[in-house]
């Protein structure tokens, strides 16, 4: 039985390293060589085991059974109306106050020959969890390959129809965790549009708007702070960025969504996914009130993290993708971190 402070290690033949912790599924730690060998942990987060276990629980965990927000916590599936937990001022988000990155999951070796080393990651959410309806049995494979990709491959089957949507929630800093903020750092984003939020209601209204004239144009590589620092009004709702860009010509076949990089260290990220969306979130809310790697304080828009999934708010906007679950069915999801 895995316990919540067990850590795995996954590592390849490049001195790339994995490390996650039972509970959550928490990666708490992705070593990655720059272009002259240097090595540097990209995953903002803790010193130790027992500060992951007792700091904030999404840093680089599992978020579901829906992550992301709903507003006002309701849904209506097949004529019966759900509340869930209200835990994002008048949102639910991520699952809910208990949600998978709370839970322990069960962790056992993986092999599979694309991979230099994998585990499986197991949970079953029972009927009625969080106010969710089905029992939903989730497996999750993190798998490294030779090629520096770190891939996490989610499938899910449910008892009854019930709503879906799986996320890894790491914050990256390829210069390294601990060692100031992202906004140096240069992204490029395969999205010509993204789901506008509202301050009234705390997340996306359920419009599709087009990136160009505004500060989420990262369709050619620009600064992260040059989108943070401005002056757009999505921007100034959140003090940086939260949003969902929608990735263009998804047809439910992996293609990429993102790239990431740092000029100083060389380091880059691409990001990979099979899924119609992609949460940017720059970490607004950190405060430097925590003492996060190196001994430094986790301070605003210390890292950036990447969030393949469905649409926010999906259930309840029509024009969104379906975020529904049928018996019989098989909820797929891969993402792919991949380092250069």
């Amino acid at each position: 039985m895995t316990k919540a402070s067990d850590v795995f290690t996954l590592k390849n033949g490049n001195n790339v390293e994995v490390t996650f912790i039972g509970r959550g599924g928490q990666v708490t730690g992705i070593n990655v060589p720059d272009a002259k060998g240097n090595i540097a942990d990209v995953v903002i987060g803790y010193e130790t085991v027992d500060a992951a276990l007792a700091g904030d629980g999404y840093f680089g965990a599992l978020c579901g059974r829906f992550a992301n927000r709903i507003v006002d916590g309701k849904f209506e599936l097949d004529g019966t109306k759900y509340q869930l937990d209200i835990n994002n001022g008048p949102n639910h988000l991520h699952g809910g106050n208990e949600g998978f990155n709370s839970r322990t999951w069960d962790v056992e070796p993986y092999a599979d020959a694309k991979y230099a080393q994998a585990y499986k990651l197991s949970l079953v959410s029972p009927d009625g969890d969080q106010n969710y309806p089905g029992e939903l049995t989730i497996s999750v494979i993190y798998g490294l390959t030779e090629e520096n990709e770190f891939v996490i491959d989610y499938t899910a089957e449910t008892t009854k129809a019930t709503i879906i949507n799986l996320t890894s929630h790491a914050y990256f800093n390829l210069k390294g965790a601990g060692t100031g903020t992202v906004e140096n750092h240069e992204l490029e984003l395969n999205a010509s549009k993204y789901t506008p939020i509202s301050a009234e209601l705390g997340t996306v209204t359920g419009e599709i708007a087009d990136v160009k004239g505004t500060a989420m144009d990262f369709i050619d590589t620009k600064k992260i702070g040059e989108a943070c620092n401005s002056d757009d009004a999505q921007v100034k709702l959140v003090d940086g960025i939260d949003h969902n860009f929608v990735i263009s010509g998804f047809d439910g076949n992996l293609r990429i969504a993102a790239r990431l990089t740092d000029p100083e260290s060389g380091r880059e990220m691409e990001v990979y996914t099979d899924q119609p969306g992609v949460q940017i979130y720059t970490g607004s809310h950190f405060d430097s009130s925590e003492t996060g790697k190196l001994g430094a304080p986790i301070e605003k828009w210390a890292g950036v993290a990447l969030e393949t999934q469905i649409f926010p708010d999906s259930p309840n906007k029509e024009n969104f993708p379906n975020a529904v679950l049928q018996p019989g069915e098989t909820y797929k999801h891969t993402c792919v971190y991949k380092f250069i």
